[in-house]
């Protein structure tokens, strides 16, 4: 497993410094992941409901009876984007969820992806490299733990028959 003190020499070395541009935010072609975990700190934070903030995430496996299953959530989107992102500010900063906390970085298993970002390059102090390292491994073990939760969940439920059906960390809720 990658030590946080690797990861943060290797953001180091690639750069990084938001610029504040919002591309992450804008755009309807990419899709945030969201557990309900973050839907809930984004829920407190923001004092909306939790469909007014994520979606059942679109992409679907069909069941083979006429029903189909969907995994976890995604945040709600308008026509200019992340539906968050306004006058060049999240609205929803301090309970982001992990992907927005993280980007453009990512990890898939040891291996640092860098997503295409206008920041990518820029000097990064050791204290930023060090917090954005400490964030990548908080979101992975995030990531493991719901989709531990997911496995169970699937597990100990039967999918009923030709119903669309969303599973997530906290259960499986038909459509």
């Amino acid at each position: 497993m990658m030590q946080r003190n690797e990861l943060a020499r290797r953001i180091r070395n690639i750069g990084f410094s938001c610029t504040r541009c919002g591309e992450c935010c804008r755009g309807t072609d990419n899709l945030v992941m969201v557990s309900p975990g973050e839907i809930e700190r984004m829920r407190k934070e923001t004092g909306l409901a939790a469909d007014s903030i994520a979606e059942p995430y679109p992409e679907r496996i069909e069941t083979g009876d006429g029903g189909s299953i969907t995994f976890e959530w995604a945040l709600r989107k308008n026509k200019a984007g992340c539906r968050f992102f306004s006058d060049g500010h999240c609205a929803s900063y301090a309970a982001r969820p992990w992907i927005c906390r993280t980007y453009p970085f990512m990890l898939e298993g040891e291996t640092l992806l860098v997503s295409d970002c206008p920041g990518t390059g820029k000097e990064i102090s050791r204290e930023e490299a060090w917090n954005l390292a400490g964030n990548l491994l908080q979101r992975r073990r995030a990531e493991q733990l719901e989709e531990e939760h997911v496995r169970s969940v699937l597990s100990a439920s039967e999918i009923p028959p030709g119903c669309r059906v969303l599973v997530d960390g906290r259960g499986m809720k038909v459509l």
